[in-house]
């Protein structure tokens, strides 16, 4: 039988690009990174298959550079042109709640969205331009990271804004769905119950998920709401911006930095918005110390509002780079949560066990790691290469 055609799939993120090849449905063929985009000792890698990782030095000033990086390492391994290029996008608006084929008019619209998503939205777009610019004959697909959440319930989705503002626009649209998706695929038959995903990353979010949708999640009109993270603030009370309006004189663009640039862990720590840099240090370190407290603290309060909202809790699941490989993190998250049925086995969330709660635990905790590249090609796929349909008689 012959091998499916190959696809491309870019997982663009404010300051770095994940990159896999597909082929044979959800056989990966490689994997790799570019790096610290933008800035000093940025790096791309390609892993292909079982053999080992090939780098490749140079600056990637921006996201369409790093696209030619990814396009040298393929080439230097002969991998062939794809049959179609797969990308992550962060916002898709209130038009666009599943993927779609990039054409030049949907490309207008969402150029349209970057206000919603400043620090994501032009990398992701910076990928579809410059793969065009490279293989133009070679269809692309936009899959949307808040299509997991189009069907939130009202109470849910609507901010408590007047009547007449634009509410259609202006509402929750939540983050991190092609994480949530996958999570929800792996778990199966489990994913039938009350879950709380909790995405733990640079960006961080939670989702309430029951039966497997979306009913409730910590993001809102743009990833910078919910709990804090890395350099992002979460929810804070709006009149702490009117504040720094008048009174400090802070502009749009000076809030925007500070908002999504300048605060959360890095913020908060005055060191890092690394949470590996910041639980090594946090023994010497108040301020290190004090991030990582505060980090688990919203978090725990996040799980403890999504139980209410579901009425219950049958399954936590930890995910993203913070979820599945920062233990400490998971502990003390879970520490406060015994009043749900949580209890950690430490030996096993030491060890990172795809299941950590003790074996009595009500509530079962596990550990998924992600897969958004997998999602994105099943997605490109499924709209470019359809399965042919049986006739009925």
């Amino acid at each position: 039988m012959a091998a499916s055609p190959a696809l491309l799939c870019l997982n663009a993120g404010s300051s770095s690009l994940k990159f896999s090849i597909y082929e044979d449905g959800d056989r990966r063929l490689a994997e790799g990174a570019v790096e610290e985009i933008g800035r000093e000792g940025a790096r791309a890698w390609l892993k292909p298959g079982d053999r080992a990782v090939q780098e490749l030095p140079g600056r990637f000033p921006d996201h369409g550079a790093a696209v030619g990086g990814v396009f040298e390492l393929l080439g230097r391994h002969a991998f062939p042109e794809p049959a179609g290029v797969g990308h992550r996008l962060v916002h898709g608006g209130e038009a666009h709640a599943a993927p779609e084929r990039v054409t030049p008019a949907l490309l207008a619209t969402l150029r349209g969205l970057v206000p919603l998503a400043p620090l994501h939205m032009p990398s992701g777009l910076a990928g579809v331009e410059a793969v065009a610019a490279r293989y133009p004959r070679v269809p692309q697909v936009v899959c949307f990271d808040t299509a997991f959440h189009r069907h939130l319930p009202g109470v849910a989705r609507r901010l408590p804004l007047p009547q007449a503002l634009p509410t259609g626009a202006i509402h929750r649209f939540g983050f991190h769905g092609l994480s949530y998706e996958y999570v929800v695929w792996r778990l199966g038959a489990v994913a039938r119950g009350r879950l709380v995903i909790a995405h733990l990353g640079n960006g961080a979010s939670m989702a309430a998920v029951r039966d497997g949708r979306s009913v409730d999640t910590s993001m809102g009109l743009t990833p910078a709401g919910g709990f804090m993270m890395g350099t992002r603030t979460g929810d804070l009370d709006p009149g702490v911006l009117v504040y720094l309006m008048r009174q400090a004189r802070y502009d749009a663009d000076r809030l925007d930095r500070l908002v999504n640039q300048q605060a959360g862990l890095l913020g908060v720590s005055e060191l890092s918005a690394d949470m590996k840099v910041l639980l090594d240090r946090r023994e010497r370190d108040e301020g290190a110390a004090l991030a990582v407290a505060m980090f688990c603290y919203q978090a725990r309060k996040q799980v403890g509002a999504f139980a209410a909202a579901l009425g219950g809790l049958d399954a936590l699941v930890f995910t993203g780079g913070i979820g599945e490989r920062a233990a400490p993190v998971r502990a003390e998250i879970c520490a406060g949560l015994g009043h749900l049925g949580v209890r950690l086995d430490p030996v096993r969330n030491e060890a990172h066990a795809d299941t950590v709660s003790a074996w009595d635990s009500p509530c079962a905790v596990r550990v998924i790691a992600t897969n958004e590249e997998l999602m994105i090609a099943r997605h490109c796929r499924a709209i470019l290469f359809p399965e042919p349909q049986e006739e009925t008689r």
